[in-house]
């Protein structure tokens, strides 16, 4: 039997295009925050309230050359002061790709395994609702 009415996408295509649109805006924050953008970057649900995000060789070439010289916790510390003074632009595109609010924003970097960057999101529980982490930034 034949119809010409197209496929209606699943809740799982949804979630992968989420994924998809969560990794892309990643890209591109990384891009516009710290001037460089990752090579790769994959989502991953991390159960129904969180998201994961991985980015592979985030490092600037300053950043690459503070490496070199031992200067790894330097780095860790001001990546992570730069990030958490924009985390609005982070949790924003996410809240808005999703459609949930985001409770908790939380990162990280491995300045010895090529700038691996790990950012995940958590979300409020369905049914429940909160302030989003983004208002809590401007506070």
């Amino acid at each position: 039997m034949s119809t010409d009415e197209p496929e209606q996408p699943s809740a799982g295509d949804a979630r992968a295009s989420v994924l998809i649109d969560v990794s892309n805006a990643m890209v591109r924050l990384f891009d516009e925050q710290f001037g460089r953008r990752p090579t790769t970057a994959r989502a991953y649900w991390s159960g129904p309230d969180a998201l994961t995000c991985f980015l592979e060789e985030t490092l600037t070439p300053a950043e690459r050359n503070l490496a070199k010289l031992g200067e790894h916790q330097r780095l860790r510390d001001t990546r992570m002061l730069f990030l958490y003074a924009t985390v609005s632009e982070f949790v924003e595109p996410v809240e808005q790709i999703t459609g949930r609010t985001v409770r908790s924003f939380q990162s990280a970097i491995d300045t010895e395994a090529e700038g691996l960057a790990v950012e995940t999101f958590i979300f409020y529980p369905e049914g429940k609702e909160g302030r989003s982490r983004a208002a809590l930034a401007d506070v």
